[in-house]
């Protein structure tokens, strides 16, 4: 008997509404409603919808209720700079923070002081944090009010966020249904309507496929674009960045124009505060790919979600073309060679990375079938570190003279509970998830920066994102024609149920 679908909205008539992270900290400053407010509305939608959706991995209230507190008791000058809220922060600049008092939450594998961060495996200790990480002093310096971290899959490997025993994180628009990888807990959070916005991080796809899952905007940003953790910072090859999830174009906007004022890489163009589209009378040449050529073919409704990006795209005056990236054959295995270096790395070293209770027999299939396929091809390590350590040439060849790419985020729609599942045998599972993710690496492996929009819907109404992707560097161009397709094309969300179906 088939589990009839269930739709998790925590929308509902109090300080935060139905308004996205932007609006919340207009009325805040406006003094319409208090950081207090708003904070304690999130701490009740969370707890209303998180025994359905099991995305939350701790809580912080009461840290998260001290700072509104103190914010509500500044004057409004004092009330613009975070460094005044009680916390440790490095840059002045911070005053221009956008979202003071706004509640979010940060990922389960940053560093928070007083938050246990155990990567989502049961083999880390849940030893209370020590000391904020380089990112979360650049998040918190947003103004961001975290009342929680979210869930993911045990070290981030997968694109769902599925955790042995059946401990799982669900899809607010159809709980039967995975919430996609590996910020899972944080897009549930988020397209429930329990936060505005939250921290998601991407390694090979984990901000951009739970967006697509659960009908968000994810913003992969350039490499060395934002601070990273130091767990991050010490990979050999530096694929993971770090962002949020958000349910408008313009939050997203905001976080990075807001983010690169509190710190800045000199070495990248200025991003700045991106407002509206494309510069009238740009024409922009955007190649379309359907399908991967890592990957089978893409599904009925994912290929009929980019097929209606494109036209959109045509409709707003830009050139666009069938397309062919000419990826190297090398690549699927080196990235997956690397995956699998990672894991290896945790296993053998796991208490030098995580303290003297690390439980090694407490990792997960995936973890240990990962270890033990790079023992199998251990001697592989020079040539594919150096291939992806020189994976931003590649770069070059993929654009040519196309400006943006556009492809699917996934080759088919999120899948259900279990279909990815933790506990299946490492062959299975390795097979089914490297399937499903055949478009979101190259960006972590290049360094360049890509973002997924909520453009398409399934037959039933349930997202199916799209990928734009951009040079790195050019984060200020995906944003400006990421407004034009919002614009074009409006997104649903939970709170907006007559958004769900679409033409096309």
């Amino acid at each position: 008997m088939t589990t009839p679908a269930t739709r998790v909205s925590a929308f509902t008539d109090d300080a935060l509404g139905t308004d996205d992270a932007t609006a919340v900290a207009e009325r805040i400053a406006r003094g319409e409603v208090s950081s207090v407010e708003v904070v304690e509305a999130a701490i009740a939608r969370i707890e209303a919808v998180n025994p359905a959706l099991g995305a939350v991995a701790a809580t912080d209230y009461d840290r998260a209720r001290t700072r509104a507190t103190r914010l509500r008791t500044m004057t409004p000058r004092d009330s613009t700079s975070p460094r005044t809220a009680g916390r440790r922060h490095t840059d002045d600049a911070a005053g221009d923070a956008a979202f003071i008092g706004v509640p979010s939450a940060t990922k389960d594998n940053v560093h928070v002081a007083g938050i246990p961060m155990t990567m989502g495996s049961l083999a880390v200790p849940t030893t209370p944090g020590t000391h904020d990480g380089a990112f979360t002093r650049q998040f918190l310096d947003t103004g961001l009010i975290p009342v929680a971290s979210t869930t993911m899959p045990e070290f981030g490997w997968t694109p769902t966020t599925e955790r042995v025993g059946g401990d799982v994180t669900r899809n607010p628009w159809d709980t039967r249904r995975s919430p996609g990888g590996s910020s899972g807990g944080a897009a549930a959070l988020v397209a429930s309507g329990a936060l505005p916005i939250a921290h998601g991080n991407d390694g090979g796809g984990s901000i951009r496929i739970p967006a697509a899952a659960c009908g968000l905007v994810g913003l992969k940003p350039t490499r060395g674009r934002l601070r990273l953790d130091e767990g991050n910072a010490s990979m050999p090859v530096k694929v993971v960045v770090d962002g949020v999830l958000t349910r408008s174009v313009r939050d997203t906007a905001r976080f990075f124009a807001t983010a690169e004022r509190v710190w800045r890489n000199r070495r990248l163009p200025e991003i700045g505060l991106v407002e509206r589209g494309v510069p009238t009378g740009q024409r922009l040449r955007i190649g379309v790919m359907v399908d991967s050529p890592v990957a089978p073919a893409s599904d009925a409704d994912t290929r009929r979600a980019v097929e209606r990006t494109a036209g959109l795209l045509e409709a707003l005056g830009h050139n666009v073309s069938e397309y062919a990236a000419p990826i190297p054959e090398f690549f699927k295995a080196d990235f997956e060679d690397y995956w699998a270096f990672l894991a290896y790395a945790v296993a053998r070293r796991g208490r030098r990375m995580f303290g003297p209770d690390f439980a090694p027999e407490r990792l997960d299939p995936m973890t240990l079938g990962l270890a033990q396929r790079f023992r199998r091809r251990a001697h592989r390590t020079p040539l594919f570190m150096t291939r992806l350590g020189a994976s931003g040439r590649v770069q070059q060849r993929v654009f040519g003279d196309i400006d943006l790419v556009l492809t699917p985020v996934l080759t088919h729609v999120a899948p259900e509970i279990g279909y990815l599942s933790a506990d299946l045998p490492f062959d299975v599972q390795f097979e089914r998830l490297v399937a499903y993710a055949g478009f979101t690496p190259l960006a972590n492996a290049t360094g360049a920066p890509a973002i997924s929009l909520p453009l398409g819907r399934t037959e039933d109404g349930r997202p199916v994102g799209v990928m734009m992707s951009a040079r790195r560097g050019e984060e200020r161009r995906l944003l400006e024609i990421a407004f034009d397709l919002e614009e074009a094309s409006p997104f649903a969300s939970l709170a907006r149920p007559d958004l769900t179906q679409l033409d096309g």
